[in-house]
């Protein structure tokens, strides 16, 4: 499997791209992931998605997974990135044609709590998504080491809860679902981020609570898959998964979207 790197602008040190052959292998990967272990029916949201629901996926660079930005279009291949999005919204569309489901993309490489707070209108409230996944939480740590950022782990929960008290505010029906933040430990990753990225980690399973939104561990998910193949295979630099990590996200959320 041939892994490309690329440079990013004001977030984490590169994303990982999929070609068209790591997107094959990670395909077939989310398809068979027999390796997952089942999701509780408690994690799953309460029915399938309903005809024409709009599904919007925001987070940082794992999200972001070198979407075109100027693709503003739902299920436009290039717009999704490359990352879980695509995959996810490449299975549901394929196994549901008649659905009509919408899928978006609006990940940022390099964002924090304070920059989705900054852009949630536009990119967030304005979509009117039906189901909303969040995946964030690693900048708002890592920026810490190489960025100058300050902020707290009181300071993230405090922002992630008020980030979805006007989410429902503004769309009270809206299904959320909290993907956790994780990290692999290889790469990037040292002792220098725990226990605060551990700590960081619960801050979003409290959030997640408090909103009544579904939490989806992945953290677990990853220690588990490490120790059965080194961590550089799921996320080489230990923050942005490989074509395999990806998959094993986009298994997640599908189990607990119930796709």
């Amino acid at each position: 499997m041939r892994l490309i790197t690329r440079p990013v602008a004001a977030g984490p040190c590169f994303t990982n791209q999929l070609g068209r052959r790591e997107f094959v292998t990670a395909a077939g990967a989310f398809a068979g992931a027999a390796l997952l272990p089942a999701v509780a029916t408690a994690d799953r949201l309460p029915a399938r998605l309903a005809d024409g629901t709009v599904v919007l996926f925001q987070g940082d660079s794992i999200t972001d997974a070198g979407r075109d930005r100027t693709s503003a279009e739902a299920n436009v291949a290039g717009g999704l990135g490359t990352g879980y999005p695509l995959l996810v919204a490449a299975v549901a569309l394929a196994a549901h044609p008649d659905r009509a489901l919408q899928f978006y993309n609006r990940g940022v490489s390099g964002n924090k709590i304070p920059d989705l707070e900054q852009r949630w209108t536009v990119d967030a409230l304005a979509l009117k998504p039906d189901v909303l996944s969040i995946l964030v939480g690693v900048n708002d740590f890592w920026h810490k080491l190489s960025g100058g950022y300050t902020g707290t782990v009181e300071d993230y929960e405090n922002q992630y809860t008020a980030l979805l008290v006007e989410t429902r505010r503004a769309l009270p029906q809206v299904r959320v679902m909290v993907l956790e933040p994780f990290v692999l430990r290889c790469g990037a990753v040292d002792d220098r981020w725990f226990p605060e990225f551990d700590a960081r980690r619960a801050a979003a399973a409290r959030v997640a609570q408090h909103a009544g939104a579904r939490f989806v561990p992945l953290q677990p998910v990853f220690d588990d898959l490490s120790r059965r193949r080194a961590p550089e295979y799921w996320a080489a630099d230990g923050v942005h998964p490989t074509p395999a990590g990806h998959a094993v996200i986009a298994e997640r959320w599908r189990r607990a979207a119930h796709l």
